[in-house]
């Protein structure tokens, strides 16, 4: 029977929204080009309130904003803007420097709202690290599914299940939701040498082993292993090729040089950063 190294995340809060973080951790640094797991716990925000993450910067990096519930606007230094829903993908490719916000839009403001859903951060190749930086926005009818028997998964980004998600991004990944049916099962395949499940809600087994919620377990290379449903599960599955050397964060920052690093901070001190257009408020460096 194989051994899981399993995670528990650590609870932080974000600009008022609480979170869940198991990446990084001291038992995995990074899972693929996973550097970062943020799962944004569900929040019910009364009228007047929501989640308002001003202005901050980014280098070497790609963020993902993935919904369950709610709403969120997005709006960075190349000038876009856009509200992102249940089931689509937020995706912006820092390279050099970028800057965005996430609120949520006025109009759920004022009445009240529920959120729900994941940020991840994806290590950019060494190549791409210090590039151009890149949106796109992708409606949840453009990832590809997979359903079939009581089971049924969404490529989210990259491959994987026989699907190819049209999210650009840099490296081989795999970014899969999962819902499974009460005793149903799924076969995860050994298509990526790094990978790890996260169990967002029900009752799974891996290879006969109980996962417990709210915990990301790290999988063994090299082996197809069967996942079961014990109750209706939701879960999503991560990973892809290993990173092309350690990569080093601070705050905002991800970088394979230390120099890069302290040279975006400096930048940011110093207000010589691209700004969100029509924003004036910014985050401060810690």
């Amino acid at each position: 029977m194989p051994t899981f190294t399993v995670i528990l995340p650590r609870a932080e809060d974000v600009e008022g929204q609480p979170i869940l973080r198991p990446l990084p951790s001291a038992k995995s640094r990074s899972v693929g080009p996973f550097v970062f797991f943020d799962h944004m716990l569900v929040t019910d925000y009364p009228p007047g309130y929501g989640m308002n993450i001003q202005q901050h910067p980014h280098i070497g990096l790609s963020t993902l904003t993935y919904l369950f519930e709610g709403q969120l606007q997005h709006k960075d230094s190349l000038g876009s803007d856009q509200l992102v829903g249940p089931g689509e993908v937020s995706w912006m490719t820092a390279g050099a420097a970028i800057a965005h916000i996430e609120r949520t839009p006025a109009p759920l403001r004022e009445q009240g709202s529920t959120l729900h859903g994941l940020q991840v951060w994806l290590a950019s190749p060494k190549e791409h690290e210090q590039g151009a930086g890149s949106y796109s926005h992708h409606p949840a009818d453009s990832l590809p599914v997979s359903d079939s028997l009581g089971v049924r998964v969404r490529m989210i980004a990259g491959t994987g299940f026989c699907l190819e998600s049209p999210v650009p991004v840099l490296s081989p990944t795999v970014y899969a939701e999962i819902h499974m049916q009460t005793a149903t099962t799924l076969l995860i395949p050994d298509e990526h040498q790094e990978r790890a499940l996260y169990v967002l809600q029900g009752d799974m087994q891996l290879e006969g082993q109980t996962l417990e919620p709210h915990s990301l377990v790290l999988l063994p290379a090299g082996e197809a292993l069967t996942l079961s449903a014990d109750s209706d599960c939701h879960a999503v599955l991560i990973g892809g090729a290993p990173l092309d050397g350690p990569r080093r964060m601070n705050w905002n920052f991800v970088a394979s040089d230390r120099e890069l690093i302290e040279r975006a901070r400096a930048r940011w001190a110093a207000g010589d950063w691209p700004t969100v257009p029509f924003e004036s408020g910014r985050i401060e460096l810690p």
